[in-house]
């Protein structure tokens, strides 16, 4: 069967997300909704009648059109309730329909050729005491020292509470992604988040997390902290508490990886694997020359 190339208009919502939800490695950045706020005007492949699909995030700079992997989605690639052997993976690669593009496929797109990237997971089907008793010695340390701080955790904070401490905390932050969060926490159901805030014994907010919930998964999207949070070890004690609510529980928890060492090392700490996904890139000459072109020509 021949891949079909669909501009965002012609996709059928409906189908596409009957796809994403059924599929064997579902994932919620692909679900159209979540695909809407990240990069508007996506396209897609679709193989068969969305038997496998795979979005394609379209980005445009100077007139020229490119796939980048959007903010706030660490994987995406194809999709479907069927086998992904490596050889869908080269078909579709190959009818990626823009001569540029730099992509995170997922866990489940096996693909030699790709750059294998880092991603941290933690099985939650155990009791809080065994999960704990898998937690490395400095993360138990580090969660007690939490105590001596007084740091009280809430789980439902409301969308502006977050916005407002994400947005005093996280000043440098692009401005591209910065109104993606915004949409993200301000537009989503309710039910696909939960926003978690540390709190100091003055009833100040010092770190705060939004977890998105995916099929079975349970993702740390946005984690931020202040300097008080940081230095109180708060963003510690989120994620024990997260892991607390959620045990025995069929779910994941996704870190959504990292290649930092202190950073991976903070996962790792809570017991999270590492798993890896490929990633795909391309960079077409003639794009490059183009973009210096017009950049020049514009600056």
């Amino acid at each position: 069967m021949k891949i079909k190339h669909l501009k965002n208009h012609e996709i059928d919502f409906q189908k596409w997300d009957d796809t994403i939800l059924n599929a064997q490695n579902s994932l919620v950045y692909a679900e159209s909704w979540y695909l809407n706020i990240v990069s508007p005007n996506w396209e897609a492949l679709i193989l068969g009648d969305y038997e496998y699909v795979m979005p394609l995030p379209v980005k445009r700079k100077f007139g020229i059109s490119f796939l980048v992997q959007p903010p706030l989605t660490q994987q995406l690639g194809i999709f479907s309730n069927q086998i992904i052997d490596e050889n869908i993976v080269d078909l579709f690669i190959k009818n990626i329909p823009y001569r540029s593009y730099h992509l995170n496929l997922n866990e489940q797109n096996l693909y030699n050729k790709g750059i294998q990237q880092p991603n941290l997971l933690l099985h939650l089907n155990k009791d809080y005491q065994t999960l704990f008793a898998a937690y490395s010695t400095n993360t138990k340390r580090n969660i007690k020292k939490v105590q001596e701080y007084k740091i009280e955790i809430k789980k439902h904070l409301s969308a502006n509470e977050f916005l407002e401490f994400y947005h005093a905390t996280e000043k440098n932050y692009p401005t591209e992604p910065d109104v993606k969060v915004n949409n993200l926490i301000k537009e989503v159901f309710r039910e696909e988040i939960s926003l978690y805030g540390a709190y100091n014994k003055n009833n100040e907010l010092v770190s705060a997390l939004c977890l998105l919930h995916s099929p079975k998964r349970l993702i740390y999207l946005l984690p931020v902290s202040n300097e008080e949070g940081k230095e109180s070890l708060a963003m510690f004690k989120i994620v024990d508490e997260v892991i607390k609510n959620y045990a025995t529980r069929d779910f994941l928890l996704d870190f959504a990886g990292s290649s930092v060492n202190n950073i991976s090392r903070f996962y790792q700490g809570f017991g999270a694997e590492k798993h890896f996904h490929p990633m795909i890139k391309k960079w077409s000459i003639n794009d490059f020359i183009e973009i210096f072109f017009l950049f020049a020509r514009n600056k």
